[in-house]
This record gives C-alpha cells, sequence and structure tokens, in this order.
C-alpha cells in the first residue's frame, strides 16, 4: 500500500509539473489516502505487538495478570 502512495505522489508531481492541475490533484488526494490507511495499519500492528510483548513479559516474570494459574495437579 506505501508503494501505491508513493507512485501516486509521484504521479501527481509530474502531472503537476507538466500543468495537468485535475490528474495532479486526484493523484495527491489518492496519495494521501493511501498513506493514511498504511499509517493507521501500521499503528494498529505496532499497538498489537506491544500489546503481545506485555503480556509474554507479564507471563515470564510471573505476574499473570491477563491468566489465572491452574489449580496444581494432586
Amino acid at each position: 500500500m506505501l508503494q501505491w502512495a508513493i507512485f501516486f505522489l509521484i504521479v501527481s508531481l509530474v502531472a503537476g509539473g507538466f500543468g495537468f492541475a485535475s490528474v495532479s490533484d486526484f493523484a495527491r488526494k489518492t496519495s494521501f489516502v493511501l498513506f493514511g490507511l498504511f499509517f493507521l495499519g501500521f499503528l494498529l500492528l505496532l499497538g498489537f505487538a506491544l500489546l503481545v510483548v506485555n503480556v509474554v513479559d507479564s507471563v515470564s516474570l510471573g505476574t499473570d495478570y491477563l491468566f489465572y494459574p491452574l489449580p496444581p495437579r494432586v
């Protein structure tokens, strides 16, 4: 998705340089939308990764905040 955003940004710059204002405006808006979607996806994945790291650290340290220990087997 980031590749498409960069592609439309380049198309926008080239079209603006040649004087095609409507093509440049459309490509600029498309580039901004695609970059925004890419950035939101990146933030979601980063948040999920931090959540997983915190859970793994809490389990490895013995502080089970999210998981209740099973009763011992007799």
